[in-house]
């Protein structure tokens, strides 16, 4: 049997140092796997955390509210040439005109119940709406029926002045004019912030009120969200309407959940860094308690490249491991969590339950920050030992 090429000689005599090195110091090292796999382990439970909890409130939001909206710098009646560009782009699913005010509503005291009254965000709206938005299968049905004279309330918003399915409430709009219009359901959508403001009527009916055949604008539902800001740009080109994709509605809410993510990525990540300092200490102690048996190495002939070799092998060995292991029990988490959500207060995080969302992305740089954090724990003592002199070592 022939003898191994002498450039794959080092690296197996590196190798089997290693091993040797990694069977001795076994709770040590057991250690130190542990606490690696526990740091990536947080860090891809709680990105996975956040990512869900981003993910549903984005989701939430977007019930309620249009992806796109056109709205006409001056009230204007419908505008058909608006609308023929609309329906001839593919990217988007479904629009409907809109007439926006504010007003407040009021219910009046009875036998029983105590007066209610709150302000509200009103939508005048055509059965085309119930496409444009996404509520609940019966929650939209109702939406799409809406008669003249009826209204339809954001379950909050109707806890609030205490209306309930068949009510009469009395709205005061911002132009001073009055009207009664009857309660035809309510909607939820998860998020505090809308179901506690949004009332939505028939166009007819706002119209009506207002005493005007003009429109706020267009709203409008995408394929695909992420095209809300393109999309707006293409059809308001040659149009007197100014696009407001739904980043820039939220765009505070988004920048708020980014900064969040960030914050606990790096927050967590100390953890891995902590973790690395024990792939360090662990090496370090093996240079010392074997400086005599490197500096004997050196002598029979092991190159500086050898010994950086060893110990560079020992740390990776434990930094995958501990990776490894983190992963598995980071998924497993994400996993737990997947098929039993943990549960929140709707009324204070906007989401009943909190759900995981894993990015492929994130497992990616995880694994990559942290092996490049295990690898430069791993050379400082690799460079240590290597800097071992056995003459002086020996004498």
């Amino acid at each position: 049997m022939s003898a191994p090429p002498p450039a794959s000689r080092p690296a197996a005599f590196s190798w089997l140092l290693a091993r040797a090195h990694l069977g001795r110091r076994r709770t040590q090292n057991l250690l130190t796997v542990l606490g690696i796999a526990v740091g990536v382990m947080v860090l891809i439970a709680a990105l996975s955390l956040t990512n869900g909890f981003s993910g549903a409130l984005v989701d939430a939001t977007l019930r309620a509210s249009p992806h796109l909206s056109l709205n006409s710098y001056t009230a204007r009646p419908p505008s058909p040439d608006l609308e023929r560009l609309i329906r001839s782009d593919r990217r988007v699913e479904a629009f409907t005109p809109f007439l926006a005010d504010k007003g407040l509503l009021t219910r009046p005291a009875e036998q029983g119940r105590d007066a209610g009254v709150d302000f509200a965000t009103l939508f005048g709206v055509t059965p085309a709406a119930a496409q444009v938005l996404q509520l609940p299968p019966a929650e939209s049905r109702t939406l799409a029926a809406l008669g003249p004279g009826q209204v339809l309330l954001g379950a909050a918003l109707a806890r609030s002045v205490g209306a309930f399915t068949g009510d009469t409430v009395r709205l005061l709009n911002s132009q001073q004019r009055r009207t009664e219009l009857k309660v035809a359901g309510v909607f939820t959508t998860g998020n505090y912030l809308i179901d506690s403001a949004y009332a939505f009527t028939s166009l007819g009916t706002l119209q009506g009120l207002q005493q005007t055949g003009n429109v706020t604008g267009y709203q409008l539902r995408l394929h695909d969200p992420e095209q809300a800001r393109e999309v707006g740009m293409a059809l308001t080109g040659s149009q007197p309407y100014a696009a407001l994709p739904w980043q820039d509605i939220y765009g505070t809410l988004l920048d708020q959940l980014a900064l969040q993510k960030r914050v606990i990525a790096f927050v967590v990540f100390l953890i891995v860094i902590v973790a690395a300092f024990g792939i360090a200490n662990v090496l370090t102690l093996a240079v010392f308690e074997k400086t005599q048996e490197i500096a004997i190495l050196r002598a029979i002939g092991a190159t500086q490249g050898v010994i950086v070799r060893t110990f560079v092998t020992e740390g990776m060995v434990l930094g995958l491991t501990g990776l490894a292991l983190g992963n598995l029990l980071g998924l497993g988490i994400a996993a737990y969590f997947t098929v039993r959500p943990f549960q929140l207060p709707g009324d204070l995080y906007f989401i009943t339950a909190l759900p995981v969302q894993v990015r492929w992305q994130d497992l990616l740089w995880v694994n990559a920050v942290g092996l490049v954090t295990t690898l430069l724990a791993a050379l400082i003592p690799a460079r240590r030992a290597a800097g071992i002199e056995p003459a002086r070592v020996l004498r």
